[in-house]
This record gives C-alpha cells, sequence and structure tokens, in this order.
C-alpha cells in the first residue's frame, strides 16, 4: 500500500497546520506549524510509528485549559476522518 499524505488545519487551538504520512493504518511522519514548540516535538516523538487507532485511542477528548479541545486532541481528531473516510470507501 502507498504512503498517503494527509493536511489538517486544527480548529480552536494555537497550531494553525498539521501534515501526516500513514502507510497500513501506521503514522509514518507528522509535522505541525505553530503551537508550542517542545509540546509538538514530544508528541511527534510519542506518535510516529504508532497505529493510527492506538494514537486516536490515547489522545481523543484531550482538553487544553479553557479551550473546547488540544492540539492532541486534534490530531485525534484527524486521524478520525482520516480512517472514518477509508472505512466508508471500503463499504462503497
Amino acid at each position: 500500500m502507498a504512503i498517503e499524505h494527509i493536511e489538517y488545519r486544527p480548529s480552536g487551538v494555537c497550531t494553525q497546520w498539521m501534515e501526516f504520512d500513514v502507510e497500513n493504518g501506521k503514522l509514518l511522519r507528522y509535522q505541525s506549524v505553530g503551537g508550542c514548540n517542545g509540546n509538538s516535538k514530544g508528541v511527534k516523538n510519542l506518535i510516529e510509528g504508532m497505529e493510527i487507532d492506538t494514537i486516536i485511542d490515547k489522545l481523543d477528548g484531550v482538553i487544553c485549559d479553557g479551550k473546547c479541545s488540544s492540539c492532541p486532541d486534534q490530531i485525534a481528531t484527524a486521524l478520525k476522518q482520516y480512517r472514518d473516510s477509508k472505512v466508508n470507501i471500503a463499504r462503497g
């Protein structure tokens, strides 16, 4: 299976742009623009190489102080949208 590139504009958080490369259900690469530099680097180091379902399970619903979401939650949202689009395509 080919590597799929995903671009995502998060909502309600400091990060302005996210990019992902996924192959066979595994996150190969994550890159973000904006947001907290240290947090972005830490999250990147933790999630690259993981199965996207595991990432979703760990990050979905994480909230940043006073906001409706967080950068990790937006990663989960982007990956859920990607995963769900694949399921819908497979179902026809």
